[in-house]
């Protein structure tokens, strides 16, 4: 057996036939000298010296595999060990490849289910910072649904009953009867979380996830046995979310790279970069046009001028959410730079110019009104070609709104 260190079981745990014999006959060797030294007139007493051993021979063997189990069990929590190695290196170099954090959690617990002897469920549990609301964000085996329909809040999980509020180790509950017993849950919420199971739960584990000292989730086990996590299991998942909080911490800290490297920091729009490589990707369909829009603020230098900066800021981000709202997804919209907005989505040019009317009568009925012009062209995978198109037609509306707004 070659594990990924390049060990060889074999040659470690094995011994060679001949020292086993070395080890067997040399002390018989020795007894029958002792036996032969001491006994009257140097004669050998056969019966004592193959009473004993035989008791040696008895000894040895059962010393030998009671050896050979330990060694077992020891190979298999090396290989556990391994196990939870390999999984959290490759959750921490494959952490930015996962869309949403929530797709990250879910890999965290199935690995988490895999890697310890006797869970069959679980589940991943995120604290809210301030108000300690519970949320239930990943489940294996259990019904998401059921508990996220929970209302919680940490003081009522057993991770902070059984800490005295610390959270600050694993703990393990053999018997959920005599915790349930105990609970402060609802009836209602009491029920909720029995049925989410579909066998009951009758053992569980809990660990505390850390990130940056502050307390992010907890980590649940759950097992159909009674009393089936040791103090090794234990152990072992405090080593696999200790390293589980270091590759969130990098997953959240890529993300929050991918969103200052792609979106624009003011409206959360992508920024041209981010949607020019989105562009390339567009897929268009047989049965719906793609159309391009060029969008221009046409007052925002007045409401800077008029009431600062901060309210053309405040105009800015009124304008961003009414365009998202305009083009909800799969459309792509974008902040271009100062006051430029570019979409692209499916549709008709008719639909398309009725959606932006209602968004500008929408915006011009603000305290601070916004107002803007359009230009709209059909897209075909070329950008540049579009955009030109979409500004000539953004700057003949411009011109015929001369003398209003500038």
């Amino acid at each position: 057996m070659l594990d990924q260190n390049g060990l060889r079981k074999q040659k470690i745990d094995t011994l060679d036939l001949r020292y086993h014999l070395l080890l067997l006959l040399l002390p018989l060797l020795l007894i029958a000298l002792l036996f032969w030294v001491t006994s009257p007139a140097g004669e050998l007493p056969w019966l004592q010296w193959g009473g004993v051993s035989i008791i040696y021979f008895l000894a040895y063997s059962l010393g030998y595999f009671v050896h050979q189990g330990r060694l077992g069990r020891l190979w298999q929590h090396l290989e556990q060990v391994l196990g939870i190695n390999e999984a959290t290196f490759e959750l921490v170099h494959l952490s930015s490849q996962y869309e949403t954090e929530h797709a990250f959690l879910n890999a965290l617990l199935g690995k988490a289910v895999a890697m310890v002897d006797g869970a069959e469920m679980g589940s991943i549990i995120l604290v809210e910072p301030g108000s300690n609301k519970l949320h239930f964000e990943s489940a294996l085996g259990l019904d998401l649904a059921k508990l996220q329909q929970l209302n919680m809040t940490l003081e009522q999980s057993f991770e902070y009953r059984l800490t005295d509020g610390r959270c600050n180790r694993v703990v393990v509950v053999n018997d959920m009867r005599k915790i349930n017993a105990q609970s402060s849950l609802s009836a209602e919420d009491q029920a909720l979380l029995l049925s989410a199971a579909s066998i009951p739960i009758r053992a569980t584990l809990s660990s505390p996830i850390h990130i940056d000292g502050q307390l992010y989730a907890m980590l649940n086990l759950d097992s159909s046995l009674l009393a089936c996590f040791s103090t090794y299991d234990r152990d072992l998942v405090a080593i696999l979310t200790r390293e589980a909080a270091n590759a969130i911490a990098l997953y959240q800290k890529s993300r929050q790279i991918h969103q200052l490297a792609n979106f624009d920091c003011l409206t959360g729009l992508a920024n041209r970069k981010y949607f020019e490589e989105q562009a390339q990707k567009w897929q268009p369909k047989t049965k719906l046009e793609s159309m391009l829009v060029l969008l221009d603020m046409d007052n925002l230098k007045k409401i800077n001028d008029n009431l600062g900066h901060g309210a053309g800021d405040f105009a800015l981000k009124r304008l961003a959410t009414e365009l998202k709202r305009s083009c909800p997804p799969p459309a792509l919209v974008s902040r271009f730079g100062g006051d430029e907005f570019v979409l692209l989505c499916y549709g008709s040019e008719s639909w398309l110019r009725e959606r932006l009317q209602q968004a500008e009568a929408r915006l011009a009925a603000d305290e601070v009104a916004v107002y803007f012009s359009a230009g709209i062209a059909p897209f075909n995978g070329d950008m540049e070609y579009s955009l030109k198109l979409a500004d000539s037609q953004m700057y003949r509306q411009k011109r015929a709104r001369k003398g209003g707004l500038e």
